[in-house]
């Protein structure tokens, strides 16, 4: 490594941000850049450790330890304190078809499993990612490269999201034509509605990349649902080859008492609209407001997070968010050693934004709804609540018990599902008799991607179920490899 001492020398350090009070008036990203100087520091905290588990990319106890798209971490990092951007950038395109997503949402495993974390703050490992992909951007390094030659092979991608992406822009540079559906009015699935343009920036960084995808060859068609309006069994007639990335977007519902008066919406729902309404700029019509609104979030994880910035910056009257896990311990618990991803308290950006005007965490923990009560007119005027504890059965399983004596009742006028996803939507899958594993998704081996169907491939969360960004990229990749060698006998994908 350029500085072998750099890890004890030098503390861990990120950029600054907005302050929260200022950055909930607004849509813009509010994340800002560090100095060069600065990263270079940070990079020579990186250890000469000898074996990365950054970019190891494992599952340890169902959870992602390490990169799974294998980023060569400990080899940017010391390009970066050299000051060899270009060379940096060149190494992290190697593996990763889309960093300033990564740099922007991904939640950064690979500071999970660094081996300085045992004993110090990680290096900062996801700000560096971001600062060298956009350093790229900024000095032009980024052009599109379209394949010199075709192959002549037509493949069809059914979902524009993370896997769709990885997946066209590979199955793109082996040389055959992409074609891209896309239900919604403009293509990037999770990663253009799903996601709030406070964490990620729609105008700025997803449409500069799909223009470059555009320009090197992929095809994007939106407004088009397969299944419905384009036959499914066209996908078969008229393409050599068809990866299927349609997510996991059937979500998890409560049904309870009081479950179907108004003001109780998925939080995905919420998202998307608030999300197209920013793009439209129809800031007055055709999307849920949490404005003025007692706010209630059934559910943590980023989605609930991101239910929380969202309803601040409507101008929400107060947010509670229902967790039914206890609160994490601020450090490792001994059964949750390095290198598992770290399960310890923090506050994402929501929280810090809803404890900065507030004044205190919205997450209420161990807690459970029991009951929505609505007024004469079927509106949602509050939500009935208990705490819970985990025991374990008989055969040692956890169960669910309420807890007596801590009923509440909590004021809400809007109440957002943020409670995962079951699966993805079956219609399509039934259209093509597709086999399906015992959670719904597609039957499909991790490493091969090949479904029921010789010429059907299928990756990311429509494979795997509800999984991180990072991993649908590594699916979008590895079924764009398989997709080729069935159609060329061999393929030079990596």
């Amino acid at each position: 490594m350029g500085k072998p001492t750099g890890f004890i020398e030098y503390i861990r350090e990120l950029p600054s941000e907005l302050a929260p009070l200022d950055r909930i008036h607004n849509w813009d990203e509010f994340h800002l850049h560090m100095p060069e100087d600065n990263l270079r520091t940070q990079g020579a905290r990186c250890m000469d450790c000898g074996t990365p588990f950054c970019h190891t990319g494992t599952l340890i106890g169902g959870m992602a330890s390490g990169c799974p798209i294998n980023n060569l971490i400990p080899e940017w990092n010391d390009l970066i304190y050299r000051g060899l951007w270009h060379e940096a950038l060149d190494r992290l395109h190697k593996t990763n078809n889309f960093p300033e997503f990564t740099g922007r949402v991904c939640p950064a495993p690979c500071e999970g499993s660094c081996v300085l974390g045992i004993t110090n703050p990680p290096v900062t490992i996801k700000n560096i990612e971001y600062s060298i992909i956009e350093k790229g951007w900024e000095e032009g390094w980024i052009e599109p490269e379209p394949p010199t030659k075709r192959t002549g092979k037509k493949v069809a991608i059914v979902g524009s999201g993370p896997a769709g992406l990885s997946a066209a822009a590979q199955l793109n540079k082996a040389g055959h034509w992409v074609t891209v559906f896309e239900r919604a009015d403009r293509p990037g699935g999770l990663l253009m509605y799903g996601i709030p343009n406070m964490k990620l920036d729609k105008q700025e960084v997803v449409l500069r990349r799909l223009s470059i995808l555009e320009q090197e060859g992929v095809k994007f068609i939106c407004n088009t649902e397969v299944g419905k309006d384009f036959p499914a069994e066209n996908l078969l007639k008229e393409f050599d080859a068809v990866v299927l990335c349609t997510g996991s977007t059937r979500p998890r519902d409560l049904p309870i008492e009081g479950r179907e008066l108004q003001g109780i919406y998925f939080a995905m729902d919420f998202l998307t609209a608030n999300t197209k309404a920013v793009l439209d700029k129809q800031q007055n019509n055709g999307f849920i407001s949490a404005e003025g609104k007692d706010v209630v979030i059934i559910g943590g994880g980023d989605t609930g997070t991101d239910c929380v910035g969202t309803s601040l910056r409507h101008g929400c009257n107060s947010i509670v968010q229902l967790e039914i896990l206890p609160k994490p311990p601020s450090e490792r618990a001994t059964d949750n050693p390095w290198p598992e991803w770290p399960k310890v308290y923090k506050m994402d950006y929501g929280q810090e934004e809803a404890a900065a005007k507030f004044g205190t965490d919205p997450r209420t923990y161990l807690t459970t709804a029991t009951k929505f009560e609505g007024d004469e007119a079927g509106n949602v005027t509050a939500v009935h609540t208990v705490q819970v504890q985990w025991e374990k059965n008989a055969e040692g399983r956890f169960m669910l018990k309420q807890v007596p004596g801590t009923e509440k009742i909590i004021p809400a006028q809007l109440v957002l599902l943020a409670m995962g996803f079951l699966g993805p939507e079956q219609p399509l899958l039934d259209a093509l008799g597709l086999d399906r594993d015992a959670r719904s998704n597609v039957k499909a081996d991790y490493g091969n991607y090949a479904t029921s169907i010789p010429s059907v491939f299928a990756a990311g969360d429509c494979r795997r179920g509800q999984s991180l960004v990072v991993w649908a990229f590594n699916e979008g990749r590895g079924a764009a490899r398989e997709c080729d060698l069935y159609l060329m006998g061999s393929t030079d994908l990596p």
